[in-house]
């Protein structure tokens, strides 16, 4: 590996957040917090699960920032087999595009991302906070990651406020209690963000669309062309698909079936 490779903006990234996370951790068990007081009383269990919990979820944001969020091959394809693979699964009403940047045929919902430089499928986001796409593989973890990030920082956010003392006077507090209250502060806004992403992504499950969807929808063509969301089919089989895959089947073919049910109401 090339020395300037290990300064790459994903490296910077997942490595700052490494040392966030311990060094928030350590303030917590440094301080007069209750998590020392439960291993001052030999309470062991609490602050080995506020361990675990931390490692988890540590080890969940590395998993969806370093794995594949989904690209779209980019191998070519015998212009036979893309003919016959369009035919079958894609009606004519349905313009797929050709990528102006890496030229692959893009599926629906897929977009490319100038960050990562490649298409990705049902592309929802690129995550700076992750220094990767959010897309269809690596979705359902992301969202698993915020809620496990909340329940942290939610805890975190508790510890430091038990160890802050303000009967002291202001000097003395300062000196004592100076780092622990910025971690507070901290905690805070972290735990205002992690709500409120792990809220909307919720939302965007739960109506089966995607945050690109949402923001661009007027400048989607094959959302432009419908009324509503051609792709949400009810809570529970949005839930059920985004977070186990099932029922299968790919976006131009449910595109295709609520074309027709949209195309034939019943009499």
């Amino acid at each position: 590996m090339a020395p300037w490779a290990l300064l790459s903006p994903g490296v910077l990234v997942r490595t700052g957040h490494t040392v966030l996370t311990w060094g928030i951790t350590l303030v917590l068990f440094l301080h007069d917090t209750e998590l020392r007081q439960w291993e001052e009383q030999g309470e062991l269990l609490l602050p080995l699960t506020f361990l675990l919990l931390v490692l988890g979820s540590l080890l969940l944001y590395l998993a969806v920032s370093l794995m594949d969020p989904g690209y779209v091959n980019v191998q070519p394809q015998p212009q036979e087999e893309l003919k016959e693979e369009q035919t079958a699964m894609v009606p004519p009403a349905i313009p797929l595009r050709r990528c102006r940047y890496c030229l692959v045929l893009q599926p629906l919902r897929a977009r490319h991302c100038r960050e990562c430089r490649r298409c990705v499928r049902r592309y929802d986001h690129h995550c700076p906070w992750m220094e990767n796409c959010v897309g269809e593989r690596n979705h359902p973890l992301f969202v698993v990651y915020l809620a496990l990030q909340l329940v942290v920082l939610l805890w975190g956010l508790y510890l430091a406020w038990s160890g802050l003392q303000f009967f002291q006077p202001w000097g003395l507090w300062l000196r004592s209690s100076g780092l622990l209250f910025a971690t507070f502060l901290l905690l805070s806004l972290l735990s205002l963000v992690a709500s409120l992403l792990l809220a909307s992504h919720l939302y965007l499950v739960a109506s089966n669309t995607t945050t690109w969807e949402f923001i661009s929808s007027h400048r989607i063509a094959y959302l432009r062309q419908r009324a509503g969301n051609p792709f949400d089919r009810g809570l529970t089989r949005n839930l059920a698909h985004f977070f186990c895959g099932w029922p299968s089947g790919s976006w131009e073919t449910l595109w295709a079936e609520e074309e027709e049910e949209g195309s034939n109401p019943a009499v």
